[in-house]
């Protein structure tokens, strides 16, 4: 510098900005262009563009030894330890960002034109405990042959969610007026429902709209329709059942008739 400072004044000022500009922490910045030939020979004289070629190639190598995440996070797996001989394309363990998670969830295709990024979804966890709002954040465009669905990525973002927890989601796809929920396990020939009529079973044809895991959406029952709870082992159409309402009416009828026997 001081040199440079005595033999060329002009280039002396950028030079000392870039010294002064230094940080140790990051990587070597960009040598200043020279103001004229004679600048670069005096640079070129005194090895400084191949001592800064040698540092940057230096920092290239190093830069393939370490891996650096674009997001703070934890280290949650670690597969290999310091020294361990390593091969390409293996997994060396996995690093997560805390609070912002992503949930794959399979969508059936015949909802694809109702799927739209940046809606808002329901989450719930398995005790329907906590309730947590999430967005459509990638919807995969190419149909599973095999399912018929699409898988749809949402993102959500909570400090007291933790990675591996099971979350139910609540997307809302398509309005169905006229339809009701209820359990797979009521389904009789994947379009028949058991319902109760004159104290008996029969057999209602109805038309399936949309299934989960344990529900499933109906349409095709009239207003007012009485259907079974739960699964009725052995039920068969004919069989003679009674609503709660005529147990409970039945019950108290014959306490009544009881106590008027008593008196």
């Amino acid at each position: 510098m001081p040199d440079l400072r005595l033999d060329y004044p002009s280039s002396y000022a950028q030079w000392q900005s870039y010294l002064d500009s230094w940080d140790m922490n990051a990587t070597t910045p960009a040598l200043p262009q020279p103001i004229d030939d004679k600048e670069k020979y005096f640079i070129t004289g005194r090895n400084i563009y191949t001592t800064y070629y040698n540092i940057k190639n230096l920092e290239s190598r190093l830069g393939k030894y370490r891996i650096r995440a674009p997001f703070n996070g934890v280290l949650t797996e670690a597969m290999v330890t310091e020294g361990t001989l390593i091969r390409s394309g293996q997994q060396l363990g996995e690093f997560i960002q805390t609070g912002t998670y992503e949930l794959q969830v399979a969508i059936s295709s015949e909802f694809a034109g109702f799927l739209k990024l940046g809606e808002s979804v329901e989450l719930k966890n398995i005790s329907d405990a906590k309730i947590y709002t999430g967005k459509v954040s990638r919807i995969n465009g190419k149909v599973d042959q095999a399912s018929q669905t699409i898988t749809t990525v949402i993102e959500v973002k909570d400090d007291s969610l933790k990675e591996g927890m099971y979350l139910t989601a609540n997307l809302d796809a398509q309005k169905i007026e006229n339809a009701i929920e209820i359990n797979r396990s009521l389904l009789q020939n994947e379009n028949q429902l058991f319902a109760v009529e004159d104290g008996k079973l029969v057999l209602k044809t109805i038309e399936p709209v949309h299934f989960s895991d344990k529900k499933v959406v109906i349409k095709g029952l009239e207003n007012g329709t009485v259907i079974i709870a739960q699964s009725v082992p052995g039920a068969y159409e004919g069989m003679i059942v009674k609503t709660e309402e005529q147990a409970a009416q039945e019950k108290a009828n014959q306490t009544q008739t009881d106590q008027s026997a008593i008196k």
